[in-house]
């Protein structure tokens, strides 16, 4: 196991649709960790996509973090406090200055591909770095910036059960965008430079996301930012449905807000939580019971399946 005993995590929601039990049972093994170890908890909201982005999904993510009972120690009290201070809108400056630091270090590069080239010239997704040796102006209109991805980069996580896992970058990624088109920091950009700022030094997320961990630990080294390279990760199994597809979004999964708008109460999740954990009660109604009972030693790292309810 990890040296480090107290946890600074974050909940970082993506206000582009309703939260599903996927995204609970992500937040609450968050929250589990860290108020086990007696850290801190910081309520951070992705809206860099400003364009998917709803009055409607950032209500409900105050509604659903509520419902289950998962408190925060910093961040957004509301959705009014969300907009007028803790937007990712508002933090531009700072992201602005980790992609400088990396134009400046020779590690970027401009391209204008489209979608559509993209995906006529790639091997399984990844771009093929077209424009790496265009030298086209970085000023230029409808330009996005890549970062240069040698090949044979591998990039080791250090998860929290004490084991690494190392991804091949270059296959995995590519030379991935840091900056769109439309001039506004890239997702892998705006997440990096958030986790500094919060002093995160422990950060869950789905398996689906280990290359986007390999990306912004691959950029906080060529940056020398030892306070995420240093972080430790759990990247959880994904919570599927009973036909084995992962919940998402996009995918119309079962939202929270059709539960709690229902009137029910967060006591199936928290049962399906508490088997997914092997703990030895699993009569559990509410977070506190699950945190009364949660060790680290239960970490799942198996297929979770999400019952009928």
């Amino acid at each position: 196991m990890t040296s480090i005993l107290t946890y600074t995590s974050r909940l970082a929601p993506t206000p582009s649709g309703y939260l599903h039990a996927g995204n609970a049972f992500s937040f609450t093994l968050t929250w589990l960790l860290v108020r086990q170890s007696g850290g801190k908890l910081h309520l951070r909201i992705d809206d860099i996509d400003a364009e998917r982005t709803r009055p409607e999904y950032v209500e409900d993510i105050f509604q659903s973090l509520n419902w289950l009972g998962l408190d925060w120690d910093t961040g957004p009290v509301s959705p009014e406090d969300f907009v007028e201070r803790h937007s990712q809108l508002r933090r531009l400056e700072g992201y602005n200055q980790l992609l400088n630091s990396l134009e400046q270090a020779g590690k970027l590069y401009a391209c204008n591909c489209s979608r559509a080239q993209i995906a006529t010239s790639s091997v399984n997704g990844i771009y093929p770095g077209t424009c790496r040796h265009r030298k086209l102006p970085m000023n230029a209109p409808e330009t996005a910036w890549r970062i240069y991805v040698p090949e044979n980069t591998r990039i080791a996580i250090r998860e929290i059960s004490g084991r690494e896992t190392k991804v091949p970058l270059d296959t995995a990624m590519g030379d991935f965008v840091v900056r769109r088109k439309n001039g506004l920091p890239a997702y892998q950009i705006a997440s990096l430079a958030d986790d500094l700022q919060s002093a995160c030094n422990m950060i869950v997320r789905g398996s689906d996301l280990i290359p986007s961990t390999a990306a912004q630990l691959f950029m906080a080294q060529q940056l020398g930012l030892k306070a995420f390279t240093e972080a430790i990760f759990y990247h959880h199994p994904l919570l599927r449905d009973s036909t084995g597809q992962k919940l998402s979004k996009s995918a119309g999964s079962a939202s929270l807000k059709s539960l709690y708008a229902a009137g029910q109460s967060p006591a199936t999740l928290f049962q399906m939580i508490a088997k997914a954990l092997q703990l030895p009660d699993q009569r559990v109604k509410e977070a506190k019971d699950l945190l009364a009972q949660f060790s680290t030693t239960l970490l799942p790292f198996g297929r979770i399946t999400l019952p009928h309810f």
